[in-house]
């Protein structure tokens, strides 16, 4: 047995070769099946381009009596449906509330079309709006001027009437199979003409300018393409083409102006089969239309130049139908669309402008309107811009670029051509075209009819019509419709088509689907209209309608058609003039309380309606939120949060759960019709986003949690860590998904995005410190890392600390344990955190314990530094010196490596000695007795007796400290060393010979024989010498240096030193058997002894080498010395004279002094025996005494002044001068000019004021004899000194 191609067991009988390629062939269709499943599961993941909801029940009346939809056009404000009775129902977008309804045929409606078009965009000004709300006047229920049989009324008792503004101001024309044509004024129920012309007319085109040249265009299976002008309103005619004697008679007689005036028929062409299409293009000059033979194209008689006067109603060209199967049968029977596009109104292209941007984005661009010049140069331009039309029939699309013609050139050149028609781009497709038109400048917009394949092959060899009676099919085969993207360059799907629900798309065939665009306006559009007393504005006196504002649309300056409002007022409130109805016309706010309107009509950009006999569906463009709400769908949270995020405002806009509300109880929804038309760069949602900030987060943090979940199912736990971080800002958040992470043992992946501060309400602290748990136990490393980040106020540190001491007394952690091949890595990361956390708790001592232990130094002398903690070590020494400094260090480390590694703790213990705070006693019992601890023990003393002190790293200055506080540090460093002198000995014996003999030198502290014994052991002869010295020994300590030395300098000098006349005999007794001893002493010892006993001295006999020369140089010494000594005699007796002479000239220069020349008062100067002023002046004046300040008066007689000279500093010279005064005191004057009253100079530092008599003196003997003047100033002599004054200054200096 074998298994078959399908898996069953079969016989081993040969298998013919046909069953094996049956069997191959099923195996390959199997693969081709899975490969489109797969295709088809993929293509469900793309995102729509459209978005789609059912207005349908916005549209009831339209449906009342089982009426269904035949013909439809959307433009500006207005939706205009045609049904299969006959009726036309104008609908006010975006309420959808009706603004009049009437039955213009009497069977199915084929066409509407509307001038001008497209209509002017609505708006209010407040005295219209007010005035037209409160008119409630009732219409006919049927035009007067027409026959009941005519034009029907519906049953609507009572109607409003339509305001007349400028939105409003349109025509409406529309054909019937009923062989009528009806053009009606949407405000004037009296302006309607109806025209008969005898066979169903298909289709039917409004001039754009109607209100000028009351002609319009219609066709149908008569094959005429007629052009209808003139006729008188409110009245029914017949057209003159039809064949009668009546209908030819009253044409002709109409032209002429005897007739009625019913109007003129003029048939433009003919012939080519059954027209089912035509539309005026946007401009107005050109008409296309469809028969059966193809599409043609011709000038209009609008906007002609003069020179273009003849191409009225030319054609210009035409494109033939495709020759293709089951064209010839079936091209009466499609019915063509087209579609002149307003390239200004498509939505963007992806690549010029993403499909989500924000409308502050957009605004930027939008800003940046065109001045006025270049509106009118755009204008100029106008008339000569390609027009784009679309055609979509049967299965193919023409995409058709239609201009005005030029010069043409060759055979005709010279002549003007009527225009060019090109035919840019021709698509086929599988599909009947039911609508089509642009959605972008690269996008087709395609509404697709389909049928079953085996049935469409059935009609294409058939010449069944497609297309049923009166609209209805009856076949239940149709498929579903759909709406296809199609990119004009590849002419392939964008993405996949869109299947519509309709009711009833069984029974419906291509001709009952209708597509309408309305295109967006974007803000710098600008419309002009004329002006008239009903303009609408968005404030009075300017807006939209007016050229010479800007025409930016923002809701605030815009209002919608009061004609979308019932009234219940009544003719007395008319007259009065008070508005009885429920509108509010607020100025400054432009908006519109729509009833019943849908929420998707108000998203702004291009609006696509569909509209079949029972349905009526809307497309527009997926907004930033439904965009959002598809990313949810699909899950993808990712997408989704990072839109929040960049755009918050999407939240702003999310959909409501129940958006298609019952028109019964139609939902309030606040809506502008700028929001209706405008575009997304119109609007400006910052203030929006500002208010709806809490509410996207709020909606970020949902889909952060959905996007979380995602990832811990996939498994992800790293990403997932990372979002956890991102989205999560709750603790019950945080508490929830570290638990999560912690089930699974994802520690790492959580950890390092945990909230690292305090949130409100707190997470609780376990979570923490489970995690710190997990890390003591698992992962010493990652502990380290976390409490860096972590602050101890997140977690209990005690818990902690019990956690890491617990570890370590475990002993599964130690110093010589090895992780990853370092030893007491774990032991030394555990030791730091846990004086981290002691650090945290408060208790620094501990932590600065563990530090040392982990031999942290920077941490430690930080610790230090900050808390001033080596009292609280001080039991511990050895180990805050050995902070930096390995065991293997200490085993084989240089004696300056060692220094620099313990610098640091050694100048800090030497400056906690400088303070008291840890002793130098201290510090010796704990480093002396230690084994290895020798060096620190000297570098602790060499820092104390040189000064070293600590400078923490916070000081000011650290590297250069005053120089008077280190001699202040040095000067107590030595008396703190010498109190322990003989141990810094030994040491600086040991390990610094230099500062050994400085040590010598400076201190008195130590023991001399330890001293001696040391430098003996040692040999340290010149320390010996010094401290045989310092003993007295200088004998001995001269002969070390003669026999040990044998440095006869050295024992000069020491000689020298000394200056003992013993020694140096001693020297001579050493030397006289040494020559060359004797040679330097006699080059060296200059005049310390005398050379002639040392001459003597010297053994007869001995030969000295260079004895000759040693004497030359001793008497060269002497010589030198005394030629020096009579140098400096003479110096000094030529300075001695130099004095002598400056003496002389001094003593015998006068003193010069100012008296007052007058009558002298009474003074306290009139006695000797005067009291002085204990008050001295404090300026010394010419002519006035230097003690007491008194002025000398003269009253012309002689007197003597006595002149006192000092000649040295123990002898006084005193000269008698003859002067005009009349003081009865003697003045004692000084060569510095100051001149005293003698009791003032002597009570000027003592108050003795005792004055020595003038023996013999008399006033008879007063001027001229000199004997008592000289006994005078003998007694004088003794008690007076140098000039006070510049004593006093000299001190004082």
């Amino acid at each position: 047995m074998a298994l078959g191609v399908n898996g069953e067991e079969t016989n081993n009988d040969p298998v013919g070769p046909s069953q094996k390629a049956q069997a191959i062939d099923d195996m390959v269709a199997r693969d081709d099946e899975n490969e489109e499943e797969e295709e088809e599961d993929d293509e469900e993941d793309d995102e729509p381009r459209l978005k789609y909801a059912s207005l349908t029940k916005s549209q009831g009346p339209v449906y009342r009596n089982g009426d269904a939809t035949s013909a439809f056009l959307v433009a500006g404000d207005k939706m205009i449906i045609g049904t299969h009775n006959g009726n036309i129902h104008v609908l006010l977008l975006p309420s959808f509330q009706s603004l009049r309804s009437y039955r213009p045929h009497s069977a199915s409606i084929t066409g509407v079309s509307i001038s001008p078009f497209p209509p002017p965009l609505p708006a209010v000004k407040s005295d219209v709006l007010n005035r037209a709300s409160v008119e409630p006047r009732s219409l006919s229920a049927r035009t007067p001027t027409l026959q009941d049989s005519t034009l029907p009324s519906v049953k609507n008792p009572r109607q409003l009437l339509v305001p007349a503004t400028p939105s409003n101001s349109i025509h409406i024309a529309t054909s019937s199979i009923d062989g009528n044509v009806c053009i009606s004024s949407l405000i004037d129920s009296k302006d309607v003409l109806l025209r008969n012309f005898g066979r169903p007319v298909q289709a039917v085109a409004i001039s754009p300018e109607y209100k000028n040249d009351r002609s319009y265009i219609s066709g149908g299976l008569a094959g005429n393409l007629v052009l209808s002008t003139g006729g008188r309103p409110g009245t029914s005619s017949t057209s003159n083409i039809t064949g009668g004697a009546a209908a030819t008679a009253s044409g002709w007689l109409g032209t002429i102006g005897l007739g009625t005036n019913n109007g003129n028929d003029t048939v433009l062409h003919s012939g080519e089969g059954s027209i089912s299409a035509i539309k005026w293009s946007l401009s107005g000059k050109y008409i296309v239309w469809v028969n059966e033979q193809g599409i043609k194209i011709m000038r209009s008689n609008l906007h002609l130049e003069n020179s273009e006067i003849d191409f009225a109603w030319k054609r210009i060209n035409h494109i033939d139908r495709p020759s293709l199967p089951g064209w010839e049968e079936m091209a009466g029977l499609w019915k063509a669309r087209l579609d002149w596009i307003d390239e200004d109104g498509l939505e963007a292209d992806d690549e010029e402008i993403p499909v989500f941007e924000t409308p502050e984005v957009k605004n930027g661009v939008a800003a940046s309107i065109a001045s006025a010049d270049a509106q009118s140069v755009r204008q100029a331009a106008e008339n000569k811009r390609i027009e784009k039309l679309i055609v979509g029939w049967g299965g193919t699309i023409w995409i058709i670029n239609v201009q005005p013609g030029g010069t043409s050139i060759g055979k005709n050149g010279g002549e003007r051509k009527i225009g060019l028609v090109e035919v840019v781009t021709i698509l086929r497709t599988d599909c009947i075209i039911s609508g089509v038109s642009l959605y972008t400048p690269k996008l087709l917009l395609v509404l697709a009819y389909l049928t079953p394949e085996d049935d469409r092959k059935t009609r294409e060899s058939s010449s069944q019509p497609d297309t049923p009676r009166r609209g209805v099919y009856r076949r239940q085969n149709a498929l579903q419709p759909e709406m296809r993207l199609i990119d004009i360059a590849t002419k392939e799907e964008v993405c996949v088509a869109d299947t519509l629900s309709v009711s009833r798309f069984e029974s419906l065939s291509a001709t009952d689907y209708h597509l309408g665009v309305l295109p967006l306006v974007k803000s710098s559009t600008k419309v002009v209209t004329p002006r008239g007393a009903l303009e609408v504005i968005g404030g009075i006196g300017g807006g939209l309608w007016d050229v010479t504002r800007d025409a930016t649309m923002y809701p605030t300056r815009l209002f919608s058609s009061a004609a979308s409002v019932r009234s219940s007022g009544s003719n007395s409130d008319l007259q009065s003039g008070k508005s009885t109805t429920g509108l509010t016309a607020d100025l400054n706010v432009a908006t519109f309380r729509g009833q019943g309107a849908h929420p998707d009509i108000m998203t702004r950009g291009m609006k696509i309606f569909i509209q079949s006999p029972y349905d009526c569906v809307l497309a527009t463009k997926p907004t930033i939120a439904d965009h959002l709400s598809w990313l949810e769908v699909h899950e993808k949270y990712e997408e989704a949060w990072n839109l929040i995020d960049v755009h918050p405002e999407a939240v702003t806009f999310l959909p409501e759960k129940n958006t298609d509300s019952s028109p019964g109880t139609p939902a309030k929804v606040q809506v502008s019709l700028v929001d209706f038309f405008a575009d997304d760069s119109s609007q400006n949602t910052s203030s929006q986003t500002r208010n709806f900030n809490s509410q996207a987060e709020k909606e970020k943090r949902r889909l952060g949690e959905k996007w979380l979940q995602q990832l811990v199912k996939n498994r992800d736990w790293t990403r997932a860590g990372q979002i956890a971080g991102q989205i999560l800002g709750t603790s019950s958040g945080w508490e929830h998904w570290v638990w999560v992470f912690a089930e699974a043992n994802k520690f790492h992946e959580i950890t390092p995005y945990i909230p690292t501060v305090q949130l409100q309400p707190p997470l609780p602290s376990l979570v923490y410190e489970v995690i710190l748990g997990h890390y003591i136990s698992h992962d010493r490393p990652r502990l380290h890392e976390v409490l860096e980040r972590w602050s101890p106020e997140l977690f209990d540190v005690h818990t902690i600390i019990a956690r890491i001491e617990g570890k370590l007394k475990v002993g599964d952690v130690r110093e010589d344990t090895v992780e990853d091949g370092v030893m007491g890595r774990d032991w030394q990361i555990l030791m730091k955190c846990l004086a981290q956390l002691y650090l945290a708790d408060g208790r620094a001592k501990d932590a600065l314990r563990c530090y040392i232990k982990s031999q942290d130094a920077e941490a430690a002398m930080t610790l230090i530094g900050d808390y001033r903690l080596v009292e609280a070590i001080s039991d511990d020494l050895p180990g805050l010196i050995l902070l930096r400094i390995s065991k293997e260090q200490q085993k084989t480390a240089p004696l300056a490596e060692l220094e620099e590694a313990s610098i640091e703790p050694i100048r800090l213990l030497v400056d906690e000695a400088h303070h008291g705070t840890v002793r130098p006693d201290v510090v010796i019992s704990q480093l002396e007795n230690r084994p290895g601890m020798l060096p620190y023990l000297f570098f602790y003393l060499r820092a104390l007796w040189n000064g070293d002190t600590y400078t923490a790293p916070t000081s000011p200055s650290p590297e250069h400290p005053s120089p008077k506080s280190v001699n202040l540090a040095a000067t107590e460093g030595k008396s703190l060393v010498n109190d322990h002198a003989d141990l810094a000995v030994s040491l600086f014996a040991e390990y610094d010979r230099a500062l050994f003999f400085t040590f010598l030198k400076s201190s008195q502290s130590y023991t001399l024989e330890k001293a001696s014994t040391i430098c003996d052991s040692r040999q340290y002869i010149p320390e010996l010498v010094y401290l045989l010295a310092k003993e007295g020994r200088t004998q001995q300590a001269l002969s070390i240096i003669i026999d040990k030395i044998a440095d006869v300098s050295q024992a000069i000098a020491f000689a020298k030193e000394q200056d003992d006349p013993d020694l140096w005999d001693d020297l001579l007794d050493y030397s006289m058997n040494k020559p060359s001893f004797i040679r330097g002493l006699l080059e060296e010892v200059g005049t310390s002894i005398n050379p002639i006993t040392l001459v003597r001295r010297i053994p007869e006999g001995l030969e000295i080498e260079g004895l000759r020369q040693g004497l030359s140089r001793m008497i060269r010494e002497y010589e030198l010395q005394d030629s020096i000594s009579e140098g400096v005699a003479r110096v000094l007796r030529g300075e001695v004279t130099m004095g002598m002479e400056t003496l002389r000239t001094g003593q015998k220069r006068g003193v010069k002094f100012d008296i007052v020349h007058q009558a002298r008062p009474a003074s306290r100067h009139s006695n000797k025996n005067h009291i002085h002023p204990k008050e001295r002046p404090k300026v010394i004046k010419a002519g006035h005494c230097a003690g007491c300040g008194d002025a000398f008066f003269e009253d012309g007689k002689t007197s003597y002044l006595t002149i006192i000279l000092p000649t040295s500093s123990s002898d006084l010279r005193m000269l008698t001068a003859i002067a005009a005064v009349t003081e009865k005191q003697t003045l004692v004057g000084y060569p510095c000019a100051h001149i005293f009253h003698l009791s003032c100079l002597l009570t000027y530092t003592t108050e003795n004021n005792d004055l020595p008599d003038e023996e013999g003196e008399t006033p008879s003997t007063r001027d001229s004899s000199i004997g008592p003047k000289i006994r005078h100033a003998s007694k004088l002599k003794g008690k007076i000194g140098g000039c006070p004054v510049n004593v006093h200054k000299e001190d004082k200096a």
